[in-house]
């Protein structure tokens, strides 16, 4: 039986109100299950927690989650992490679902990777992250887990409304603000309907130092996003429901949240958070995300339908050539100081179609068949122009570079998957997926020949055909009704596809790659206490990832390669522990042993025995928090946390890699809590410190000795306000 024990130990941050009496429950194998019943690693980190923390992005609640990193250095641009899978190519290696629809490309042609939907977390009943392959269920770009967004459904029962508003400020930058609010309307004792929208304004806290004196400038990489959900539940019938959804967000950053850092030290430049700067940088992303969910009730068997239709698009205007090219530009053309300014369009269109039929729950058999079917379409348009030094003026000099990439993926599969009880007390589950897909893509360049590409040409359309099968394999055995032990064996994979192919590249270049699979072994115990006063989740796992992707540039053309393998050694685990009423202590950990075993091309610069990108060997995190009653209808909280974690590698690179140092930050809140009205105070990172969270590389696009770096936000306190109705 899960219990607030659990729920504490594997989300790692949930509250003692998330109640005891209430069990935690999730949808991890597409079936509603109890935490206590699924046979692999798992956490869940509750709505409620997630409001207590503050929490909104990844940024402020991943660090959290035993097993799971974050590469970030813009708002709404970041890489997922799970278990050390990563090579910092540009294929996603975690999938990411809301509700039932799995969102960003299953390409290597689309930037996914780095695209992770970093949904808003207003009004969201739970974030679930799910440790391991999934291929068996989830399909494609889930070698390393699934992280799954599970919003609140509309109620039939009753009207609710709330509202929460907030402000903070920044050491050393603006002062930010956020507002949402959230109504749920019954209908009809059949129909409901649910909707919320927020507003976010996180404040600059960057300094531009300019470049040959211009665009000196304060606070430059503030960021706003702001969209909302609708949702629309009918009970048709007794045994029909239909539920429509619907999510809008945009993300807009000023500049990136990158800092000037010394490649050797490590330690920021010119005495501070600062950057330089040649021209003015943004970057938006927008998500639109629209699904259909529809379930039967059949009695002894389920038949669910999920529809679903999501976009995305990236708009990135940047000076990310100036220092490498401007100058040699400026004198063939005989200019004066110029900036190079890249103008980068990034689009996705995704529609999916999955049809489950599952068996009732039962004491014997339990099953489930699928079929799925995709179709997206991916633009990246790129245009490099020149403007005056330090402005956005054309320089009146014609387009150095106009570069499209159209893309389309299709994808067809089956999957099946059954538990079979064969005690009271012991089961095993297994599946089976066999997924084929089909590529194609369509590149065109354009331009001033002889500096980023030849004369315009059309190239020859390149396409791939691929199929994969993959399966789990999960026994798990109940030594009480609250002590189960657990193992699985899983298999995971990511799509190949045609390769982009730079003009005059030789023909050693692979004009496609192949997939890469990931298998794993896993075995742990999820186990606690009669009274709920202690719980514990522990895994350990031995991942072994072939054939994996690689990213290197040909000719300043970036492109998709196999390699050798990986393999990735470690445990997790979160403990709980209430000693008291009120009180609430937990503590999450992860030992990640991740590297390379095979020599990468010397293009990629990896060798055997290195470490793979940003996974710290250890990571930890301790929170407390206590809530006691000021009189019958006021309670009052305080809490913390803590986390830790080592040093990690940046991305592999031919001109070499950094290693960043380990680095820990302190969260402290508290609050009182009026009946229908709450007032919280929050401060992050209360000892400011700079833990460096992405970039770091050597790419010959900075002057000597400078090297760009994600740093965590300083020192930031706030207060929020809460009023439900």
């Amino acid at each position: 039986m899960a219990s607030a024990g659990v729920w504490a130990a594997i989300g790692g941050v949930a509250m003692a109100q998330e109640a005891a009496s209430d069990e935690i429950v999730v949808t991890a194998q597409k079936r509603t299950q109890t935490l206590q019943e699924v046979p692999q690693s798992i956490s869940v980190v509750g709505g409620e927690a997630l409001e207590r923390l503050n929490a909104r992005t990844f940024q402020d609640y991943l660090a959290l989650i035993p097993g799971l990193q974050l590469e970030q250095g813009t708002q709404g641009v970041g890489r997922l992490i799970l278990r050390g899978v990563n090579t910092g190519g540009v294929a996603s290696t975690v999938a990411v679902y809301a509700d039932e629809t799995p969102f960003g490309s299953s390409t290597g042609l689309a930037n996914a990777a780095i695209l992770a939907g970093d949904f808003d977390t207003f009004d969201v009943a739970r974030v679930e992250v799910l440790r391991g392959p999934q291929g068996t269920l989830y399909g494609a770009n889930s070698l390393g887990g699934v992280l799954k967004f599970v919003t609140n459904a509309p109620n039939t029962e009753a009207v609710e409304a709330r509202a929460r508003g907030g402000v903070e400020t920044t050491k050393g930058g603006e002062i930010g603000y956020n507002g949402g609010a959230v109504v749920n309307l019954p209908l009809s004792e059949k129909a409901a309907l649910r909707a919320s929208g927020f507003y976010r304004r996180s404040g600059g806290f960057i300094d531009s130092v300019g470049a040959d004196g211009s665009n000196v400038t304060e606070d430059i990489n503030g960021s706003e996003s702001y969209g909302g959900r609708a949702s629309l539940l009918v009970n048709a019938a007794d045994n029909f429901s239909i539920r429509l959804n619907a999510i809008v967000q945009d993300i807009t950053s000023d500049e990136s949240s990158e800092i000037d850092i010394d490649p050797v030290t490590n330690d920021p430049l010119n005495g501070g958070l600062t950057r330089g700067v040649f021209a003015p940088a943004n970057n938006k992303v927008a998500y639109r995300v629209y699904n259909n969910t529809m379930e039967w009730d059949l009695g002894a068997v389920n038949l669910t339908s999920a529809t679903s239709y999501n976009t995305f698009d990236q708009t990135i205007h940047s000076d990310f050539f100036t220092f490498a090219f401007a100058p040699t530009v400026a004198s063939i053309l005989v200019t004066p100081p110029l900036d190079l300014v890249l103008d980068q369009q990034t689009d996705q269109r995704k529609f999916t179609q999955e049809i489950r039929l599952a068996s009732a729950d039962n004491d014997r058999l339990e099953w489930m068949l699928g079929g799925y079917y995709t179709r997206e379409t991916g633009l990246i348009d790129q245009l490099v122009t020149g403007v005056l030094d330090g402005t956005l003026t054309s320089a009146g000099i014609p387009d150095l570079a106009d570069v499209s990439l159209k893309s389309v993926y299709k994808e067809y599969a089956g999957f099946a998957n059954a538990t079979v009880h064969l005690s009271e007390r012991f089961d095993v589950t297994v599946g089976g997926r066999y997924s084929h897909n089909t590529q194609r893509a369509d590149q065109a360049t354009g331009g001033l020949p002889g500096l980023f590409v030849g004369p315009p040409e059309v190239f020859p359309t390149a396409t791939s055909s691929e199929g994969v099968f993959t399966w789990s394999v999960a026994p798990r055995l109940e030594l009480s009704d609250a002590v189960a032990l657990y193992a699985r064996v899983a298999k995971g994979f990511r799509p190949g596809g045609p390769n982009v192919i730079s003009p005059g590249a030789p023909p050693s270049v692979p004009t496609s790659y192949a997939s890469d699979t990931a298998i794993s072994y896993e075995a742990g115990v999820k186990a606690e206490t009669a009274d709920n006063v202690f719980g514990l989740d522990l895994s350990v796992f031995y991942l072994d990832w072939k054939n994996i992707q690689l990213f290197t540039v040909v000719s300043g053309f970036g492109i998709n390669a196999n390699g050798g393998g990986a393999r990735s050694i470690g445990a997790e685990f979160s403990a709980s522990l209430r000693p008291v009423e009120g009180l609430d202590l937990v503590l999450n950990g992860a030992y990640t042993d991740a590297e390379l075993t095979v020599d990468t091309d010397p293009l990629v610069g990896g060798f055997d025995g290195d470490k793979l990108p940003f996974t710290p060997k250890f990571a930890v995190s301790f929170s407390g928090d206590y809530e006691w009653p000021l009189s019958d209808r006021t309670t009052g909280f305080v809490g913390g946390t803590f986390r830790f974690q080592t040093g990690q590698y940046t991305n592999f690179a031919a001109g070499g890699r950094n290693e960043f140092p380990s680095y820990g930050a302190l969260d402290l809140r508290a609050g009182v809590n009026f009946d229908r009205f709450a007032v919280e105070l929050f401060a992050r990172n209360v000892a400011n410190s700079e833990g460096l969270t992405s970039g770091g590389n050597f790419e010959g696009t900075l002057p000597a000795g400078v090297v760009h770096a994600g740093v965590l936000r300083p020192r930031t306190i706030g207060v929020t306000l809460t009023a439900a109705f």
